[in-house]
């Protein structure tokens, strides 16, 4: 799985994202990223889909416009959030990728294990992926970005038994549906000290890449969190999503899908 700053390089990179997507499936590497699109699917939760403690406050959505209501994702829509970055971009661009289908946070892969990774992906088991990467004995790489840029902690906080919080889109039939999605990951770096010994670290050009194995940040960091659950709290003392995560995520029955 890669999360990547160009930028972080400070200087041109011969081939661009493109060259560094070359290099990692010249290597027999199969590459996994988030795809995430809640700007193009996400809408406005209908009055019985509003659980508590969800890192939302309802009366602030009810005001905003959330994205067009109407569209329907689908895994070759070709869409992503602008915030992904460009190697995920890239990424949905080349034949033969594979995405799965979940309406705002989907997976995209390219490689021998593509499939493995992406298929089981569903509106109702939105880390799948996650879990294949940990099972497939995958690796998470960090091309000069930090932990808050990390997805799969999330799959750690949901380990540590906390719920996901949710959001929500429209199914195949049109109809709005509920879907986990992550909270915030601004506080992740706090969790520095405890994976730090798993990490192998270089520097290319001026851009730290780090490579942790994905089982084991998740079985550490779960049990960190555990046991510390304010850790991961970020530093914006206005963040709604931090104190709902701590607390466990949302309250009561949440029918999926």
């Amino acid at each position: 799985m890669v999360h990547a700053s160009l930028r972080s390089f400070a200087e041109p990179v011969e081939g661009g994202v493109d060259g560094v997507l070359d290099v990692l499936l010249a290597n027999a590497c199969t590459v996994l990223t988030p795809t995430f699109t809640e700007s193009h699917f996400g809408v406005p939760p209908p009055s019985h889909m509003r659980p508590a403690r969800n890192g939302v406050n309802y009366t602030e959505l009810s005001n905003q416009s959330v994205g067009p209501t109407m569209r329907i994702f689908t895994v070759h829509c070709g869409l992503i959030d602008a915030s992904m970055g460009i190697l995920p971009t890239r990424l949905l661009d080349r034949p033969g990728v594979l995405r799965g289908h979940h309406p705002l946070d989907s997976f995209a892969a390219l490689g021998p294990h593509a499939e493995e990774l992406v298929a089981t992906q569903s509106p109702t088991d939105v880390y799948a992926p996650l879990r294949a990467l940990t099972e497939l004995g995958g690796s998470v790489l960090l091309l000069g970005v930090g932990l808050n840029r990390m997805t799969l902690l999330h799959l750690a906080e949901q380990r540590a038994g906390r719920r996901l919080s949710v959001r929500w889109a429209r199914g195949t039939n049109g109809r709005v549906i509920a879907v986990e999605t992550g909270s915030c990951s601004e506080g992740f770096p706090r969790l520095q000290t405890y994976l730090d010994m798993y990490a192998r670290k270089t520097t290319v050009s001026r851009s730290t890449w780090a490579v942790y194995p994905a089982r084991e940040v998740v079985e550490v960091a779960a049990r960190v969190i555990a046991a510390d659950p304010k850790l991961t709290r970020c530093a914006d003392s206005d963040c709604i999503r931090c104190p709902d995560s701590i607390g466990g995520g949302p309250i009561g029955t949440i029918a999926l899908g």
